[in-house]
């Protein structure tokens, strides 16, 4: 599994991005959204339970993403097909913001060593790259456990800092790098 200081890997995915009848695919790059901090979570199956969970929460909470010059992407081996067709059908996924990735040939998730063993579909895993494209942060639950999106937005206030930040700490809170500078 790719870790803190890879690169995300080059990749070329339909995406679905709208239910707008013409505009619901693209093609998405590693390059699409360059210059951006990337937050991309996957996810094991559509048409599931946790799942939709996961994907609404990032949902509403996009524009916290979007406020950090950060784009999320969601991504599973799942077709775009599927992808639009779950959307129709799930309300809580009509207007989602962010593409949602086909993996259908495994390429990105094997690329990102997230294909999980036996069942064969993407692990619950959530990468945070900066602007260079460079994994800052990565968490990996299992398929029967949802992850925390207040917790990624957390991780990426922290990142942004550029400083060190202690257990717990949150947006506004002084690091320990302003701290041990006060101390000097």
């Amino acid at each position: 599994m790719l870790t803190v200081g890879d690169k995300i890997p080059n990749f070329k995915v339909k995406a679905t991005v709208s239910l707008e009848k013409g505009k619901e695919f693209q093609d998405i790059t590693n390059e699409t959204f360059k210059g951006k901090w990337l937050v991309l979570f996957a996810w094991p199956k559509d048409f599931t339970f946790i799942c939709p969970t996961e994907i609404a929460e990032f949902g509403k909470k996009n524009k916290d993403f979007t406020d950090r010059d950060a784009q999320v992407l969601g991504l599973s081996t799942d077709s775009e097909f599927v992808h639009h067709a779950w959307r129709t059908h799930h309300p809580d996924l009509k207007n989602l913001p962010f593409p949602m990735l086909a993996d259908i040939k495994h390429e990105l998730c094997n690329a990102l060593g997230i294909l999980h063993k036996e069942e064969g579909v993407a692990l619950r895993a959530t990468f945070i790259a900066d602007p260079e494209g460079i994994i800052r942060h990565v968490t990996v639950n299992d398929l029967s456990v949802g992850r925390n999106v207040s917790e990624t937005i957390r991780t990426l206030d922290a990142l942004q800092t550029d400083e060190l930040c202690p257990c717990n700490w949150t947006k506004g809170e002084e690091t320990l790098t302003q701290k041990l500078s006060k101390a000097g």
